[in-house]
C-alpha cells in the first residue's frame, strides 16, 4: 500500500518530469520496484506511456495508412491501389510529397 504522501510524491514528481529516470529514482526512493511506480501512477490517471518513434524520430505509420493517405490525396478508391504497400517506405512517402505538392 501507498501512503497518501506517497501517492502526492509520485503525482507531483512524475508530472515535474514525466520519464523513465524520474519512475526509477521513484523506485530507488520509495523502494519499490519500477512496476509498482508505473502501475500506481496509472491508476492515478496520470502515467503517460512512452510513445515509440522511429529512427528519425517520426511517429511510426504503417504503409497500409501511407497508402490510404496517397488514396484521399488523389480522391480514388483504395481497392484500385491494392499491392502499392508492398513498396517501399520511402518510395510510399516520396509519392505523398510529391502528390501534395501539386
Amino acid at each position: 500500500m501507498y501512503t497518501p504522501e506517497e501517492v502526492a510524491l509520485l503525482i507531483d514528481e512524475y508530472e515535474k518530469a514525466p520519464n523513465q529516470e524520474t519512475i526509477a529514482s521513484l523506485a530507488s526512493r520509495l523502494q519499490r520496484s519500477p512496476k509498482s511506480i508505473i502501475g500506481k501512477l496509472s491508476r492515478e490517471g496520470v502515467y503517460r506511456k512512452q510513445m515509440y518513434l522511429t529512427k528519425t524520430g517520426e511517429a511510426p505509420v504503417t504503409k497500409k495508412e501511407l497508402v490510404a493517405t496517397i488514396c484521399n490525396l488523389i480522391n480514388g478508391d483504395i481497392s484500385k491501389l491494392e499491392g502499392l504497400d508492398k513498396a517501399p517506405k520511402q518510395a510510399l512517402k516520396y509519392l505523398i510529397a510529391s502528390i501534395a505538392a501539386h
